[in-house]
């Protein structure tokens, strides 16, 4: 009998527990940081970034990563943990992060996931067909061609993909091109319908508050020593932290190209325009409820109204 017993108990697959998780996302700038920080240690939870610059090692000063402090004050994941000089994309994101996430739900524990690149919060949630490798011979034909000109041939070859990218990224329209040429599809075909059973917030701010504070974070990033950090990397920056907004500016100023408040203006501006791409990439490509931190509200406020809007979802 007790052999049967343990037999059949053999037989039972234990699944594993379901991961709690809430997605914080919003541009940079917004106030990501000190309101996870504000929700994690209300819910018990730990951190798990989204954001591909943030990943990496070496740049704490210029991508913003949470002080050492505040992860000691709260375990955070993804976060300067690849070195400079590597690749990353967000399939190997997705990978990293699900095994992260079901190791936080096996500690009992609720997963917060924190940034602002789309494309990671996408390949988290919603996963990826597998897109075609890169065409070299098809890349090389591609690199000495004008934006303009690229966009026409991505119109010609998918005029519906035009609406899925950021047509003033050279890089990505490129991508798209070498995708739908390469694999004979539309690019719609390598993305999917956002789930809608996601608990998730995006963060805004009006905007003259969120310019106000991408100066300040480009003025205490100088001051905190921006610039030794980015001379310390010398050439170890690999193509993909290398495009970490300022990193070129900075390099720029360090080879005597520019003043300091010319690249501290210059990375004021692309920053701006990156939040505003960030904003609209997330109004369309996700469906999370909008929490504006504008008004100044005692902190536990909005930490209660943030619970509010996750609870109900």
């Amino acid at each position: 009998m007790l052999s049967t017993a343990l037999d059949s108990r053999k037989k039972v697959k234990i699944e594993p527990p379901v991961p709690k998780v809430f997605y914080l996302a919003g541009p940079t700038g917004v106030g990501k940081t000190a309101l996870a920080l504000a929700l994690a240690e209300r819910l018990g939870a730990e951190i798990v970034g989204a954001d591909a610059y943030q990943i990496y090692q070496g740049l704490p000063i210029l991508t913003a990563q949470p002080s050492m402090e505040e992860q000691q004050r709260i375990p955070h994941h993804l976060v300067g943990c690849i070195p400079v000089s590597e690749s990353f994309d967000a399939q190997q994101y997705a990978q990293m992060a699900r095994l992260i996430l079901d190791a936080i739900a096996a500690r009992g524990r609720t997963a917060l996931v924190v940034g602002g690149t789309g494309l990671y919060f996408r390949a988290l949630i919603d996963g990826f067909a597998p897109t075609p490798p890169a065409d070299l011979t098809l890349r090389e034909e591609l690199v000495d061609m004008e934006l303009p000109d690229l966009v026409e041939r991505l119109r010609i070859a998918d005029s519906a993909a035009l609406e899925q990218i950021d047509l003033k990224n050279k890089r990505r329209v490129t991508r798209a091109i070498e995708i739908v040429e390469t694999s004979g599809r539309p690019l719609a075909h390598f993305r999917s319908t956002p789930r809608v059973d996601v608990s998730g917030l995006l963060l805004v701010r009006e905007r003259e508050s969120l310019r106000d504070r991408i100066e300040n974070n480009v003025r205490t990033m100088f001051d905190r020593g921006v610039v030794a950090e980015v001379r310390a990397l010398g050439q170890s920056a690999g193509l993909t932290a290398a495009r970490a907004i300022g990193f070129r500016e900075i390099q720029a100023l360090l080879r005597g190209e520019i003043g300091q408040a010319e690249c501290e203006a210059s990375i004021v501006t692309a920053t701006r325009q990156y939040a505003k791409r960030q904003l609209t990439w997330f109004r369309n490509q996700t469906r999370f409820s909008s929490l504006d931190l504008t008004d100044s509200q005692h902190p536990s406020q909005v930490v209660d109204h943030a619970l509010g809007v996750l609870d109900s979802e």
